[in-house]
């Protein structure tokens, strides 16, 4: 059971990497805060683009690394 939550650990850790580094970069910093548009075309349909679906990748994954890294500690 070790072995393969290692595996997961290990896997998830790679893929998080890779996929952080695919996405593009978010240089508004503070001043995109006001400056963004909330009713736009691009707000609501952003979870239907390659750079939205990155961002639910990125989630899932650091959810399984995270449930991962808990349970070998537990280990």
């Amino acid at each position: 059971m070790e072995m393969i939550l290692i595996a997961i650990f290990v896997f998830s850790a790679l893929t998080i990497i890779v996929i952080v580094l695919l996405q593009e970069g978010k240089t508004g910093g503070l001043s995109g805060l006001t400056s963004e548009n909330t009713g736009s075309y691009w707000a609501k349909n952003k979870k239907n683009t390659l750079e939205g679906r990155f961002e639910r990748w990125t989630k899932i994954i650091a959810g399984l690394f995270m449930i991962s890294a808990l349970l070998l500690g537990v280990i």
